[in-house]
């Protein structure tokens, strides 16, 4: 009704007088289905001849007696809460320009925001009211217990009773936190469903544990996943829950079938992501094409439940989905949808949308995709990419803010499903110091790892762990540089490597003694990997070998049936791969391997080793290098001597190591040779060896007038000599 007062305030009590009378009046008129009256009259109260006349709305509705501070809490709560209701959605963004036909307009990332007028509310849309503009309210209770609300509204306004039975043809209100009661219920529609509370609460951050809201094991759904997403039905959405409960029976199983159908039926509608006009979000027409965009999934898997008898909730709110960017900000309406069900006394999270497929990056074409994890995800996980308008839907103590929700790292599904805990830094963007950056990654087995700096591999070393990585970044230029990081697991047929990180490396200095050699892989040093190919307790275990005089040995105890080829890199050498090749020399004793380095100058190298078994004529796989870093400049070693191919692995030279002798010297020669009859140094001429008691062959050779010297052996005195070692000798 419409009433003319000049200071309302201080005449409440005549006006409560008017509405206890009008409200029992028989000519008043109702709004159908509104829960209370609609009251038209007219009063004046009037002191003084200057008194300001104000025509105000009021809107009657009788409750139940509660306490004068619960009733104005509870409308508090509605107001807010209808502020952010959504009705449409694209891939991870909710469009807004579906609530009313106008008043919208794009950012130009895909992301529509509402442009909200502050005269009249629109229908279907909440008025926005500013601070200073929150609604009266008065109370009064009569003799009979009846308790008494009025809601006084500006006359331009649509009220808020109103709005709820005035939405625009096609339109969908997502629940509000509306109707709420005195045990913590929510009325929607005629269900009373239980709010989130104590005991639907997880702690954040995530604890390592299961991926999962609730305990189950995924086997037990095999022959009810089969057949929920074979189920063809399309005639109504009861009909089709109708022959998806023939194989389901608990609530959980209602839950799982209805995911299971809509995953492998429902697609995302590209074309209507990009054209409103051709898209609708209503349960039974997503039923009918068979493709929505998310508030589409969400609203069909709401209707789904509700004909299960399932409890189930459309929730909407942030989320880091499709044109998602590091460091974004979000603000304006929601941009996703997705679904909360309560099983088992406790609410948990869903996104049948995100579980359904993926769209390319220009959203111009879905694939079908199951995707297991967003099954009622923890919700210490699912906030990494969700973030409901009310906290409440979290689930989680302590709830995130939305600047905790902006600023966290954004890890990518495939980190928790390939058994990945957790990454440091948790910040994407990370700034270096002193020209380096360090990111490690907790596993609970054994992966393996790559990564790219600006879509390449640049100087870095990343080294493999038992339970995770650790990764060296030194950026070789200052500025921005996006790093991305992939896995995939150690066994099995999974031969693609997935991303499963993404940062950003702020570089302010460049640190040019961490430039590597082009030809170190990653990862580097010996690692459970090299382990598993045979390589044992490496007397050097970190990826990096310093020396200062140009050599390093370096053991491994082997495996069985292991043949093994190294070999040495540099940027800045100009030898041969075999005369590089000869600066290794390779000492087998039993199970053990030894490599001898004599670096032929001062740089970086790389030692590269290749494996194969030996009952394999195939060629040799690289397993794993090492990084060796000598800056002695004065560094200048021979090659060793040349193997000829009768050399064997049992075979060790102790001296001479050069494979270049000096001329016109007397040379000491020592080996140890097994299982042979006589051994020789030939040069000009010829010299024996004798065995000495400690099983040395030993002797001295001239190196006057000769180019090169070999050593042979004969091992047994029916056969020829054989060649086993040759010198160069150094010309005059």
């Amino acid at each position: 009704m419409l009433i003319s007062c000049s200071e309302l305030k201080s005449e409440a009590r005549c006006l409560i007088a008017l509405i206890h009378r009008l409200s029992s009046s028989s000519s008043s008129r109702s709004e159908e289905g509104s829960g209370g009256n609609t009251l038209m009259g007219t009063m004046e109260f009037k002191k003084d001849a200057s008194a300001v006349t104000i025509e105000m709305l009021l809107i009657v509705r009788p409750q139940k007696r509660k306490t004068v501070q619960r009733v104005q809490t509870d409308r508090q709560t509605e107001i807010s809460a209808s502020h952010h209701s959504q009705d449409s959605a694209d891939w991870g963004y909710i469009d807004t320009e579906e609530k009313t036909g106008k008043g919208f307009q794009s950012d130009g990332n895909g992301n529509d925001r509402s442009q909200q007028p502050r005269g009249n509310g629109l229908p279907g849309q909440p008025v926005q009211m500013q601070p200073d503009e929150q609604v009266p309210v008065i109370t009064s209770y009569t003799n009979e217990g009846t308790h008494v609300t009025v809601e006084v509204h500006p006359r331009n306004t649509t009220p808020q009773l109103f709005k709820k039975f005035s939405l625009g043809k096609g339109v969908r209100k997502l629940p509000s936190l509306t109707g709420l009661d005195n045990k913590g219920f929510q009325e929607t529609g005629k269900s009373r469903v239980p709010l989130p509370n104590g005991k639907d609460l997880h702690a954040y951050p995530w604890d390592k544990s299961s991926l999962k809201s609730m305990t189950f094991d995924l086997q037990q759904f095999e022959k009810l996943d089969a057949y929920a997403s074979k189920v063809s039905v399309k005639n109504s959405i009861e009909e089709l829950v109708k022959a998806l409960l023939r194989e389901a029976r608990t609530d959980l199983e209602k839950v799982r079938a209805i995911w299971m159908w809509i995953c492998h039926h429902i697609e995302y509608d590209v074309v209507g992501f990009h054209n409103k006009g051709q898209r609708s979000c209503e349960p039974k027409d997503v039923l009918h094409t068979g493709k929505s965009v998310c508030a589409g999934y969400a609203g069909l898997f709401q209707q789904m439940c509700s004909a299960a008898g399932v409890q189930c909730m459309e929730l909407s709110g942030y989320s880091k989905g499709y044109s998602y960017r590091r460091g974004q900000s979000f603000t304006g309406d929601s941009n996703h949808a997705w679904n909360a069900v309560y099983l088992d006394g406790r609410w948990h999270l869903l996104d049948s949308t995100w579980g359904s497929g993926s769209v390319n990056d220009s959203c111009s074409k879905f694939t079908f995709q199951y995707e297991e994890f967003y099954f009622l995800t923890h919700p210490a996980l699912f906030i990494n990419n969700h973030f409901p308008d009310n906290s409440n839907w979290q689930l989680l103590k302590p709830a995130l803010t939305l600047k905790e929700f902006e600023s966290n790292m954004l890890y990518n599904i495939q980190f928790y499903n390939l058994g990945m805990l957790a990454a440091h830094p948790e910040t994407p963007i990370i700034q270096t110091v002193n020209g380096k950056a360090t990111i490690s990654i907790e596993s609970r087995a054994p992966l393996l790892f790559m990564f790219e700096l600006q879509g390449n591999e640049e100087p870095g070393l990343m080294t493999l762990k038992k339970n995770g990585m650790k990764l060296e970044i030194y950026p070789q230029k200052t500025g921005n540089h996006k790093l991305q990081i992939f896995a995939k697991p150690s066994k099995g047929s999974e031969n693609h490597y997935n991303k499963v990180l993404e940062y950003t490396i702020e570089c302010s200095s460049v640190d040019k003694n961490m430039c590597f050699p082009k030809d170190l892989r990653q990862p580097v040093g010996p690692s459970w990997f090299t382990e598993r190919k045979g390589f044992l307790r490496p007397s050097h275990p970190d990826p990096i070998i310093h020396t200062n005089d140009g050599r390093c040995s370096i053991t491994f105890t082997l495996g069985k049936d292991i043949s093994i080829l190294p070999s040495l890199h540099s940027d800045n050498t100009s030898l041969t791969e075999d005369m590089r090749r000869r600066h290794i020399m390779e000492i087998h004793r039993g199970n053990q391997i030894e490599f001898k380095i004599h670096l032929p100058h001062a740089g970086k190298f790389v030692l590269g080793l290749f494996a194969k078994k030996k009952s394999d004529p195939g060629n040799y796989n690289y397993i794993f290098n090492y990084l060796i870093s000598c800056p002695n400049t004065e560094v200048k070693w021979p090659v060793f001597p040349e193997n000829y191919r009768n050399w064997a692995e049992s075979y060790e030279l102790l001296e001479p190591l050069a494979g270049l002798l000096p001329a016109n010297r007397n040379v000491q020669f020592k080996l140890k040779l097994h299982s042979i009859a006589k051994a020789f140094v030939k040069g000009k001429d010829t010299s024996p060896l004798t065995l000495s008691k400690d099983g040395y062959w030993e002797g001295t050779c001239n190196t006057s007038g000769c180019t090169e010297v070999c050593v042979m052996v004969q091992e047994n005195a029916n056969l020829q000599y054989s060649y086993i070692l040759k010198y160069k000798v150094e010309t005059q």
